[in-house]
């Protein structure tokens, strides 16, 4: 049985921190405040002003509850439900994987050429395949005003969790979900095509860390034997639903390079630009059909 939580404020946060810390948790100072803030309604500056308020009783359940889920493993933002991307609060479901800053990289990749597209036509025409949260497209809703997307995914659970969080964004008006298996149901042309699929080999799934393996939904994770199948899609069909001088942006495994590279150049497209994450790993490759 764990210690019984102190409810003052400031005693509180001390206590879940070193109850994660001693679990071995890689970041309990972080982790611990984001669950004492979020199930108490609390902020870090009333933890600093007011260090004495008192957490009722409700709250504190709340928060024994969570650092229990979280000693046994679930990934922190899993519990509290949401989780920030490009500035934009997203709520998570059981079939979404957790948007994370690695796949910022291809909002920025993109969002260049999507402003300068509704610049030149007034509007630019998004199409955002595996979408689960919304994450790109919403990102790059939220910075283009005269843009649409579409939000593809072969989940409902995924779509539910996309269209709730651009009705909650106030984007929900420029934001169509739809269930499709890549581009089956998909009709139209876009400017921009982006993508972050499943690129894990299938064999390599059981070795990830036990966060992703255990919590994160694994159709959204395998790329089949290579972890190419997505790209191979991609690249053979995305030509029907392109518009010309549209771009393809896909996030890829920082290994997977030569070889995306290599299916797409082989579908007629030229490399348009190459882009490293945070961790300077090769993340995402953007794709325009090649010169005639």
């Amino acid at each position: 049985m764990a210690d019984q939580l102190p409810a003052a404020l400031g005693s509180l946060l001390r206590a879940a921190r070193e109850r994660l810390a001693a679990r071995g948790i890689a970041d309990p100072a972080l982790d611990s405040r984001l669950i004492v803030e979020h199930f108490s309604g609390t902020t870090r500056t009333e933890a600093i002003a007011e260090p004495g308020q008192t957490v009722d009783s409700f709250a504190l359940a709340a928060i024994e509850s969570a650092l229990r889920r979280r000693v046994a493993g679930e990934p922190v933002h899993r519990i509290l439900g949401y989780r920030e991307f490009y500035g934009l609060r997203l709520s998570l479901s059981p079939e979404t994987l957790e948007p994370r800053p690695d796949t910022e990289t291809l909002v920025d990749a993109i969002l260049p050429f999507a402003k300068a597209t509704a610049g030149r036509l007034g509007e630019c025409r998004i199409l955002d395949l595996g979408t689960g949260t919304g994450a790109i497209a919403l990102a790059l809703l939220n910075a283009v005003p005269a843009a649409t997307a579409t939000g593809v995914d072969i989940s409902l659970d995924a779509l539910a969790t996309a269209a709730r969080n651009a009705a909650e964004l106030g984007l929900g008006g420029r934001f169509k979900a739809l269930n499709s298996n890549w581009f089956d149901k998909v009709s139209g042309r876009y400017h921009v095509i982006a993508s972050n699929p499943p690129y894990i080999r299938g064999r390599d799934i059981g070795n990830l860390q036990d966060e992703v393996r255990d919590f994160d939904p694994h159709r959204a994770l395998n790329g089949g034997v290579d972890g190419l199948d997505p790209y191979r899609v991609i690249a053979a069909e995305a030509e029907r639903f392109l518009e010309i001088q549209g771009k393809v942006a896909v996030e890829i495994g920082h290994t997977q390079k030569n070889e995306v590279t290599g299916l797409f150049t082989a579908a007629g497209y030229s490399l348009a630009g190459a882009h490293r994450d945070l961790g300077d790993n090769d993340r995402v490759l953007v794709f325009e059909r090649g010169k005639p």
